[in-house]
Parts: structure tokens; C-alpha cells; sequence
């Protein structure tokens, strides 16, 4: 249990910084935090549960892809993780595109390496 509040506390942190970078990122909620740790708390529950079965499943057409069905999945696991927020908390974040998603999923990985780097995780 405490490995998924560190995973959601890192995650809560990379989206934090993909938003205030990215202008096609908004968090919803006040104060913005709260959207935003909704939306990194799904995030987390997919990476630790389906996430891993989705890809294994769509490894063959990522393959075929060179990779780049990996964008479509992550980009459709945000939007799903901003659709459960919005619907169940009403807080959140709203993606305005595919770009901004692919985008915002680099900056994520990024920072989310970082902080594991620097917490030792």
C-alpha cells in the first residue's frame, strides 16, 4: 500500500509540472491541486492494474507501429483518468488534444524520473 501512495504522491507531483508547463493542460478544482491529484490517483490505479495487460495485449500493433500505438494508449489512459475525475469528483484535468497529451506523457515520465531518482524509489 504505501508503494501506491508513493507511486500517486509522484504522479500528483509529475502532473503538477505538466500542467503548469503545458497551456493545453488545465486543472480543474479549487484549489487546482485537488484536480490534480484526482486526476495522478487514477492514473496510478491504471499503471498498477490494467495498464500492464493493455500494452502486453497491443504489443504486436505497437510493434508494427514502431512504437507509436504506445502515444495512442497513453493518451487514452489520460483521457480516461480525466474523464473518472471530472465525473466522479468534479476536479481534474482537462486535456485539450492528442498533442497536448503526448506532450504532457513526456514531461510526466520525465519529472516522475527524476523524483524517483531523488527519493531513492
Amino acid at each position: 500500500m504505501s508503494r501506491f501512495l508513493s507511486r500517486w504522491l509522484v504522479l500528483t507531483i509529475a502532473a503538477g509540472v505538466m500542467v503548469a508547463l503545458l497551456p493545453g493542460m488545465e486543472a480543474v478544482g479549487e484549489p487546482p491541486i485537488l484536480g490534480i491529484a484526482a486526476f495522478a490517483l487514477f492514473l496510478a490505479l491504471f499503471n498498477a492494474s490494467i495498464k500492464p495487460i493493455v500494452q502486453l495485449i497491443a504489443l504486436p500493433i505497437s510493434l508494427l507501429s514502431f512504437g507509436l500505438f504506445a502515444l495512442v494508449l497513453n493518451w487514452l489512459f489520460m483521457e480516461l483518468a480525466s474523464w473518472l475525475a471530472m465525473s466522479l469528483f468534479d476536479v481534474g484535468v482537462i486535456i485539450h488534444g492528442f498533442l497536448w497529451a503526448v506532450l504532457g506523457s513526456l514531461i510526466m515520465s520525465i519529472v516522475s524520473g527524476i523524483v524517483n531518482a531523488v527519493t531513492g524509489d
